[in-house]
């Protein structure tokens, strides 16, 4: 959970800000709303516009330096509606006048009303381009100044071409209005201890992803004990809070929208409303075009007498089952209740382990060793760390808990624990390792499997290889001989990461620094998402460079390792892999014996096959396709095959054969590409695609459809095969269910 933020947004939305400047293909406010949009959270306000036609008035607008100041929206969360309204609001007004310092205290003003005394970010953000006239009085801007300390406020300043030696940036022949105030803003923000920047840098920086600093909600709150507090009396009992440590970070969930029955004359629409957090929110209804897209499930059971042979029911008639194999197996609610384990809330030190592992030493060498266990490997680990803490407001336990974390630490051992986070729920087995830095200290958890989860499997080794009489070989084609490991170690030396960046004063340092590194995934959905929030018909833009930056090698560090790449080829004997004929023809030129005998029409087992049954369709199909010398003869084997499939879907039982369906039909299109005949196969396509939007195999089968789209199983196109008669936008098209 983030901490609340109140920000208010000032935009200098003057008659200057309409020029192009500097060769720039925007406006200045064009170029200044770049920032805003990407940044905007909950309110955003203009200064410099006529009062009449943009937002509402503020409550100083009687005032004379308060004039041409309006309020587009208060505080409030901004939803893809009010956004939207944003953007018809924000424009180049027909004036100039306009106060910006009068613009920040109405925002000091709106903050203090809605925050109060609450806990709040409070933050103050003006961008402009400085050409106004600033009506300049010491006595409010030192009250601005006192304001904003007192208030804990944070004040930006992002200036159109200012002025930034630290960035590098300074306009020539700059306006001596200007550059007057572009010294007065700086100044306040210096009294402030705010920020100051050019816009160019400030646009610059938005291509570096922003990280989601979340609040942490604990998954558990009790006692962390050791030994059993009913029976001993010298058991240790600690109060003690879990939160987590790392967490894995999912990409933003899509949600389904569709057109309201009265707005059905144009096409279907998807919408989302981005959160100040930069969280996705999914109202009920967005806009008033657009809602809900809500399913209905329905159960059925097959019956003879029914028709169709198959009867609804609803689901209270229906027991709980699971899947065991391809088999369901239920079970009623009273023997679940049997074997449900009745738990209590509880965090249990039930052992103790040494750091030191010699698990590996043990399992080559058991003989050197007695009365040993085996330790703690790092591959145990099942999920993310958490955190162990003391209770904040307990003295005692804070002492109590640091002197477990000291003692872990001096006898260089973890805690195997047993964890049930609340009542009735699983245990969990946790290793609770002591984390001491300078200003806290605490356990470190991480979830390890029970013995039952524990599966041992025998490889053999990378180092030999052993015959089956038990012979040592360390010589084989299949092992790398001494020249390749020394070619493969010298290419590994040359590509080194770890020493081949630089940093700031020029010294070799890590290339690719997990703090410079992010998920590609997560932040180019998080960039569409914002950009289409904004502009909804623009095409979305490349992806930023941060993200793509190591998607690549340097090309530097390539350069300098091409020698050693060549070497290792050389030494391992790498040969370009001849191009894959895409397909044969139904007249191929079988192998033949010298004697020119078919062997096979001798002995009687060339038959050929006239029907594909469902237990063995994919040999049966396979036989059949090679066996025939005709086009009908495949197309005959298509078809049955095909019946197969859609019989398989129609009776399948939730998702359990649409696997065995896949590969079926991806065996289909593999066969028929290589002899050459497309048609039949996209026909088959069509089909399914028509029956499973018709509900004819069974009813509801979207799901089954997202799986063969999932596949890739889609037309065969002409980029594919060269006879085929399907463009590859008609195979794109394939995939919509418009059509």
């Amino acid at each position: 959970m983030a901490d609340k933020e109140a920000t208010v947004y000032i935009v200098d939305v003057g008659a200057s800000m309409g020029q192009y400047r500097h060769g720039r293909a925007q406006s200045d406010l064009d170029f200044a709303m770049t920032y805003v949009w990407d940044k905007i959270t909950s309110t955003a306000r203009v200064f410099g516009s006529d009062p009449w036609d943009q937002g509402t008035a503020n409550e100083l607008q009687g005032e004379e330096s308060f004039e041409n100041i309006s309020v587009l929206q208060e505080i409030s969360s901004t939803f893809l509606p009010e956004l939207k309204q944003l953007r018809r609001k924000v424009g180049v007004s027909n004036t100039d006048n306009g106060d910006a310092i009068s613009a920040i205290i109405i925002a000091i003003q709106m903050i203090t009303k809605h925050c109060k005394k609450l806990k709040y970010k409070r933050k103050i953000v003006l961008v402009t381009d400085g050409r106004g006239v600033l009506e300049e009085d010491p006595d409010s801007v030192s009250e601005i100044t006192k304001k904003i300390t007192e208030d804990a406020m944070e004040l930006v300043i992002i200036g159109v071409d200012f002025d930034d030696p630290e960035y590098g940036f300074k306009e020539e022949d700059k306006d001596p209005q200007k550059a007057e105030n572009e010294q007065t803003f700086k100044t306040l923000v210096d009294h402030c201890d705010g920020v100051f920047g050019t816009l160019q840098q400030a646009v610059e920086e938005l291509g570096i992803p922003r990280l989601k600093t979340t609040r942490p909600v604990p998954s558990y709150k009790g006692v962390l004990s050791l030994g059993d507090p009913n029976e001993y009396d010298s058991a240790v009992c600690i109060d003690v809070e879990r939160y987590p440590r790392t967490a894995i970070r999912r990409p933003l969930p899509a949600s389904q929208y569709v057109q309201r029955l009265d707005q059905m004359d144009s096409s279907i629409q998807s919408t989302a409303t981005i959160l100040p957090d930069g969280d996705i929110d999914m109202p009920d209804v967005v806009a008033n075009d657009l809602t809900n897209v809500k399913n209905s499930r329905t159960y059925q059971v097959l019956d003879e007498e029914a028709p169709g042979g198959k009867r609804d029911v609803s689901r209270d008639e229906l027991a709980k089952g699971y899947e065991y194999g391809r088999t369901a197996v239920h079970i009623s609610e009273t023997d679940e209740n049997v074997t449900k384990l009745e738990t209590q809330a509880a965090l249990e030190i039930i052992g103790f382990i040494p750091w030191a592992n010699v698990s590996h030493d043990y399992l080559s060498n058991p003989n050197q060793y007695t009365n040993v266990s085996l330790q703690y490997d790092r591959y145990m680990s099942m999920t993310v760390s958490n955190t162990i803490v003391a209770q904040r407001t307990n003295s005692k336990a804070i002492m109590a808990l640091s002197s477990v974390i000291h003692a872990l630490f001096e006898l260089e051992s973890y805690a195997i624990a047993r964890l049930v986070p609340k009542s009735d729920k699983s245990p969990l087995i946790l290793l609770l390792a002591p984390l001491i830095e300078v200003d806290y200290e605490c356990l470190l958890d991480v979830q390890i499997p029970f013995t039952e989860d524990v599966r041992s499997y025998k490889f053999p080794p990378l180092d030999r290889v052993v015959t089956i009489s038990g012979k040592v070989i360390k010589e084989h084609r299949n092992l790398p001989s001494d020249s390749l490991t020394s070619a493969m170690s010298d290419y590994v030396d040359r590509m080194d990461l770890s020493t081949f960046g630089k940093d700031d004063e020029g010294n070799p340092s890590e290339y690719m620094p997990m703090t410079e590194t992010f998920s590609p995934v997560l932040h180019r959905i998080d960039q569409a998402v914002r950009w289409r929030a904004v502009n909804p018909t623009e095409p979305i833009p490349p992806p930023y460079e941060m993200l793509t930056r190591y998607s690549q090698p340097a090309k530097d560090l390539v350069a300098q390792s091409k020698r050693r790449l060549e070497t290792l080829m050389a030494a391992a004997d790498v040969k370009k892999v001849p191009p894959k004929v895409q397909g044969r023809r139904r007249h191929r030129n079988e192998v033949k014996p010298l004697s020119g005998l078919d062997v096979e029409a001798l002995l009687g087992s060339k038959k050929k096959k006239t029907r594909i049954s469902a237990q063995n369709a994919i040999p049966d199909f396979r036989q059949m396709v090679n066996t025939t010398d005709s086009i009908d003869g495949i197309r005959e084997a298509a078809q049955q095959l095909g019946g197969v499939i859609e019989a398989r879907i129609r009776d399948s039982f939730g998702d359990i054969a649409y696997a065995r369906s896949l590969e079926e039909i991806g065996v289909m299109r593999e066969e028929l590409i290589e002899l050459e005949e497309p048609e039949i196969y996209n026909s088959f396509a069509k089909a399914l695609k028509r029956k499973l939007l018709a509900e004819e195999l069974g009813g509801n089968r979207k799901d089954f459809w997202w799986e063969f789209r999932k596949s890739k199983l889609g037309l065969i196109d002409q980029r594919t095969l060269d006879a085929s008669t399907v463009r590859e936008e008609e195979a794109k098209a394939f995939w919509s269910l418009n059509d």
